[in-house]
């Protein structure tokens, strides 16, 4: 099985904006690759620099917000394509958990199978958590996924995911593969009782 994820504490990174789709998160012509590794340094590239190499003020390249682990959107967040490549590209880059005001379905599917929690917020408890960001980059933000809350030192939200993707994450399942791989002498069992194999 797959580590087991409860919880998740971090500082974070305000990226706003509804409806920010993957082909924003990863544009499509860096998906030339054969594995993800080094998508990362591409994630928002063309919301980061312009077609002359001059950056564009992304948080991404704020230096306030370096390395923070912990995205915080708004609405329909990675919506459009169903490309895999953009929570890999996110992660890639050292995002390990989102938080939104809602996520695009096959989007946050494709986060829990990277064992990345990509949890939501009401509207205004988003806002109100961007800009705590915002103001106070040092603020360590914690997800508890038992609990199903989003958390600082001062305040406490009420948060919610697909129970599907919460238990997963809770049972340690979110990693297809190793469910698999785990559950391989079952398979060939199976398999051996099959008369077309």
């Amino acid at each position: 099985m797959s580590e087991i994820i409860r919880e998740f504490s971090g500082q974070g990174i305000s990226v706003r904006g509804n409806d920010i789709d993957t082909d924003r998160i990863i544009p499509a012509r860096f998906m030339k690759c054969v594995t993800f590794e080094g998508l990362g340094a591409f994630a928002f590239n063309d919301e980061r620099i312009d077609g002359n190499g001059t950056g564009k003020g992304h948080p991404f390249d704020d230096p306030r917000w370096a390395g923070h682990p912990v995205l915080v959107g708004n609405a329909n967040f990675g919506c459009g394509s169903s490309r895999e490549h953009a929570p890999q590209a996110l992660k890639d880059y050292g995002i390990q958990a989102l938080i939104g005001e809602s996520f695009a379905e096959i989007f946050a599917g494709n986060c829990s199978s990277l064992g990345i929690p990509a949890v939501t917020l009401t509207p205004a408890d988003a806002t109100a958590l961007q800009n705590l960001i915002e103001n106070k980059p040092e603020t360590i933000i914690t997800i508890d996924i038992e609990a199903m809350t989003v958390s600082t030192s001062t305040k406490t939200w009420k948060a919610s995911m697909p129970e599907s993707y919460r238990n997963a994450l809770l049972d340690g399942s979110w990693d297809s593969t190793d469910v698999l791989a785990d559950g391989s002498s079952d398979i060939a069992k199976v398999a051996a009782g099959l008369p077309y194999v």
